[in-house]
Parts: structure tokens; sequence; C-alpha cells
């Protein structure tokens, strides 16, 4: 039997614990939120059948589904005397704290929606006493900010991941077929000389050597691509800085076939020449 790495994160409502469970995300770990506890045994189980695919799981267990976990304490030691190791890592802040994070956020204390924050955040408290006086770790959030808490839970719990590199995604993508959610940095390159309206080059994409070319050869887009290498130069660093795991950049044209292909490939070529694991993918380059 493989001997899983577990780490439990409860504490407070408002004191960090959905960011705290990205850290442990960002670091490798396969995160669950909010599972139940009596179904903690039953997923160890799950996890030894993989075989080692699964060595390090980070789960949030929390009083939000109000049947509280009055055996948490007994379940994980039930757990440990498997020869698994398991820690609970418990969040907490000071109350005025955690009262102006939701007066912040606009939401009502998940215990006691109906009644002022105060009365909840007291509630809460004197429901986890118990758990809290099981913890291995007892972080108080209340003066760090998000990236203060993963870089302390980095340093505290995730040692072996410190040296992770940042992965960037680029991807390309027509302004005509919608613009994507899911991205960090975009540029629109629309104002580059476009090979839609050269006959022989229309029908080839822009990672065609000829449409390549004639994109490149642009001097507007030699001075785009200038300033944007230089400003992922100084942003590059920052992002990781914060330790941020993944990055995507989108580049945008008209129909997503020709220069932002063209552009971001050549971006994805620099990036790669300065040490970065950089991906590259075309949403739209077969679409008309």
């Amino acid at each position: 039997m493989a001997r899983l790495n577990l780490v439990i994160i409860s504490g407070l409502s408002g004191s960090g614990k959905s960011y705290a469970l990205k850290a442990f995300e960002d670091a490798g770990y396969f995160c669950i939120d909010n599972l139940p506890p009596a179904l903690l045994p039953t997923f160890v189980d799950l996890c030894d059948q993989q075989h080692n695919e699964i060595a390090k799981v980070a789960l949030g267990i929390d009083i939000r589904e109000r049947v509280f976990f009055s055996d948490l304490v007994g379940i994980l030691e039930r757990v440990k005397t498997l020869g698994h190791s398991v820690q609970l890592l418990f969040l907490e802040a000071r109350e005025e704290v955690l009262i102006r994070r939701f007066s912040e956020s606009r939401r009502p204390h998940p215990l006691l929606p109906h009644l002022p924050v105060l009365e909840g955040v007291r509630f809460e408290k004197e429901r986890l006493t118990e758990l809290r006086r099981h913890a291995d770790r007892i972080i108080d959030t209340s003066d760090l900010t998000v990236h203060e808490l993963g870089e302390l839970l980095a340093k505290e719990f995730q040692r072996e991941s410190s040296e992770r590199r940042l992965t960037i995604s680029l991807l390309t993508f027509g302004y005509k077929f919608g613009v994507p959610y899911d991205i960090d940095l975009l540029f629109d390159v629309r104002f580059l000389k476009n090979p839609f309206f050269v006959p022989e080059l229309k029908p080839l994409p822009g990672n065609d050597p000829q449409v390549r070319h004639f994109v490149l050869a642009d001097p507007d887009a030699r001075t785009f691509i200038d300033h944007v290498e230089k400003l992922l130069k100084f942003l590059l660093p920052l992002f990781q800085r914060e330790r941020r795991s993944y990055l995507t950049i989108a580049i945008g044209c008209t129909g997503g076939r020709h220069r932002s292909v063209a552009i971001a490939s050549h971006l994805c070529e620099s990036l790669t020449t300065l040490g970065y694991e950089a991906g590259l993918k075309h949403r739209d380059i077969d679409k008309t």
C-alpha cells in the first residue's frame, strides 16, 4: 500500500480556506473541496487503488453543510493507523477581519445567513473549538494577503514543489468567433497587414512559411513583437514570484487564421528560448 500525504484544510469561514486549497492545487496536490468527512476513508481507499498515481491530496472540509464532522478527529486517526501521513491545517482570523471580508464580498455568513455576520462568526468559532484543539498547524490569516498565505504554505507544506516552472499557453483566436474568456493577457493584432487579401496567401494558414514571412516582414509586426517580448520579460518573473503555475496569453486577429497564428508562433519560440515551458493552440485556424 502506498503512503498517502494527506492535508486537511479547515477553519473559520472567510479565513482563506479556498485560497489555501488553490495553493495546494497549484503545487500538484489532488484537491477536493467540501468532502463529507464520512466519505474520507472511502476516498483514501480509492487513492490506494490508483497505484501511486495519487500521492499528495489536500481536502477542504468545513461547516457549510450544517451536518458537521463530529467524528472527524476519529476518522483522521483511523486513516493514520493505515500508515498515511495526515496533517490538519486550521485557518482563522480576528473577528473584525472576518466581518470586513464578509462585508467586502457582500456574502452572509453560511451558518447564520439571516443574522448579523458577527453572530455567525462567533457561533462558528464555538462549533470549531474542539477541531482547532486537534490541529497540527494553526494559521492566523488576519494580516496576510492571499499571496503571502500561498508563500507561507509553500514553505511549510510544499517544499518539494518550490522550484516548479511557470507554464505558458499561447492561444490564437478570431474576433469574429468571439473572445476567449479563460485568459490572462490579450493582444489584438488586427492592425497588421492581412494576408487574407493576398490571393495566393488567403487559403494558407498562419503557420505556413509564406504567410509567416509576409506577417513578420511587416515593420509594425517587428515593432509589436519587440514591445511584447520586453513586456513579457518584465511580467513573467513577477507572475512566478506570485507563485502562478499557469498563464494563458491570447493573440487575436479577425479570423484567427493568419496574423495571430504567425505572431503567436514566433512568441512561443521566443519564450521557449528564454527557458519557459510554452505551448501553442490555434482555436480558429480551420474555421472560415
